[in-house]
């Protein structure tokens, strides 16, 4: 049997919110399963919905760049948000969106292309950054979006430069309206994705096994009611509705008009401008996401360097 650390109950009870002894005993009963456990707890009713979060701990910068009808984002890391703000590390991220569009989003494609500020490749560029500013930096992900007509909408939050910043989204809507009302409203969309941070594009697109799942959570939560059969199911179709709503784009709440959807501010827009308008694809980086920062033991590095 594993041992249930206390490192792992506080993992568990800040990823869940669920009291520490309902945390310790979730583990005992999965034997140790991370993420067993946090199904264990929500089917008891002791946890939120929502599985835990990935601890955003990597510095850098996101950028996006857009060019006719094609647009890419970018997310270089780097150690410190000192480093962040170097006006060089800043050239080399703007820049790496550009190569990315270039490069439709493959990294190792982007790390071999020759650049000519410098006459080297691209991560030739980033290994002369690394050892001129002394830390080290990862370019780690870059992705594309495109559209036969219309636009790709982008939007960076928490700017720190002209299109580079914290989170960088991109929309893709595909129409033959007016490209200037169609940006518009691509921009407000975008910045709808950067607050609301959908998973899935529509309902057609949500994985079924994730619904599967949702749904055994749901139905274990129901019968702890002690309802009827009937109810029960009807109680499970109502959270998995409400399960749309929260993931998924099209079916979530407007951000500047809750009482919409976003598929509703699209078929009035779509409307307005007398033409039909197709929201075809999203992508949103937040700085750090999926990555685990170390956690820093400072009397231990106090106490290493004295030499105890």
């Amino acid at each position: 049997m594993t041992d249930i650390t206390a490192a792992m109950v506080k993992e568990l009870r800040e990823s869940t919110g669920a009291g520490m002894l309902d945390c310790k005993k979730a583990l005992v009963e999965t034997n140790g399963n991370m993420d067993e456990a946090v199904d264990w707890l929500r089917k008891k009713g002791l946890a939120s919905a929502a599985k835990k979060a990935s601890r955003i701990a990597a510095e850098g910068l996101v950028s996006v760049h857009v060019e006719g009808n094609k647009g890419a984002v970018v997310e270089v890391n780097s150690e410190t948000d000192f480093v962040a703000k170097n006006e060089i590390f800043q050239e080399y991220v703007a820049d790496a969106a550009i190569v990315a569009l270039k490069s439709a989003g493959e990294i190792c494609d982007m790390k071999t292309f020759h650049c000519p500020k410098c006459g080297k490749t691209f991560e030739e560029r980033l290994t002369d950054m690394i050892a001129k500013i002394g830390e080290n930096m990862t370019l780690r992900r870059a992705a594309m979006i495109e559209v036969k007509e219309g636009v790709v909408a982008p939007y960076i939050h928490s700017a720190s430069a002209p299109n580079i910043g914290k989170i960088g989204v991109l929309v893709a809507l595909e129409s033959s309206a007016d490209k200037a009302k169609l940006s518009e409203l691509g921009k407000h969309i975008a910045m709808h994705v950067a607050a609301s941070a959908p998973l899935f594009l529509n309902i057609a697109s949500v994985d079924p096994a994730a619904v599967e799942h949702e749904k055994s959570i749901f139905a274990e939560q129901a019968k702890a009611s002690g309802k009827p059969e009937n109810i029960i199911e009807k109680m499970v179709e109502g959270r998995v509705r409400k399960y749309y709503e929260e993931v998924v784009l099209e079916e979530q709440a407007y951000i500047m008009d809750p009482d919409k959807k976003v598929k509703d501010v699209i078929a009035e827009a779509a409307k307005d401008l007398g033409t039909d308008i197709k929201l075809s694809g999203f992508v949103r980086f937040k700085l750090g996401e999926g990555l685990q920062k170390k956690e820093e033991d400072f009397a231990a590095e106090v106490a290493s360097q004295l030499g105890k």
